[in-house]
């Protein structure tokens, strides 16, 4: 069984910033999922694969993936966190697996709750900000007109990708 979670903050309110690229993913992937509070997530389980978006907010990420971890006994090398990445420009993506959070909340809890980083990573790029913008106002930005062009092609190719991978 897999496990592609798509981490983010929940509401209407951040729906549209950068921090929830992995929530944009996810709906477009698997388009409706099942609310399961239980697994402080939603939801949606086909063969041997499960789609997941986070109901946390992104720095409790890590308690919706170790409790659908847990309860499905998805074993980590096949957990796929998808998440925004501050260390790649906007439009540029990678796979990577055991690597450190690099300082993203939502990974350090995955990590913490996971007990190890073992995992695989699908980091999209949203870039730096600029003139001196902390970063966690820059996160809950949405994207520029410009940017928002290619993160739409970059979540186009991750889910081609997914779809093809499963």
């Amino acid at each position: 069984m897999k496990l592609y979670i798509g981490l983010g903050n929940p509401g209407k309110k951040y729906e549209s910033t950068r921090h929830n690229l992995g929530h944009v993913v996810i709906s477009k992937l698997a388009g409706t999922l099942t609310n399961s509070p239980k697994l402080s997530a939603q939801i949606l389980k086909d063969k041997n694969t499960i789609f997941a978006i986070t109901n946390e907010y992104m720095n409790n990420s890590g308690i919706a993936v170790a409790k659908i971890a847990n309860y499905y006994k998805i074993v980590p090398e096949n957990i796929f966190v998808i998440h925004d990445d501050l260390d790649l420009p906007a439009g540029e993506w990678k796979i990577q697996f055991d690597r450190g959070p690099a300082g993203h909340n939502g990974v350090i809890s995955t990590v913490q709750h996971l007990g190890t980083q073992a995992i695989n990573r699908i980091r999209i790029g949203i870039g730096h900000p600029q003139n001196n913008l902390p970063v966690e106002d820059y996160v809950l930005l949405p994207f520029t007109s410009k940017e928002k062009v290619l993160i739409e092609e970059t979540i186009d190719k991750i889910v081609e990708d997914i779809r093809a991978s499963i």
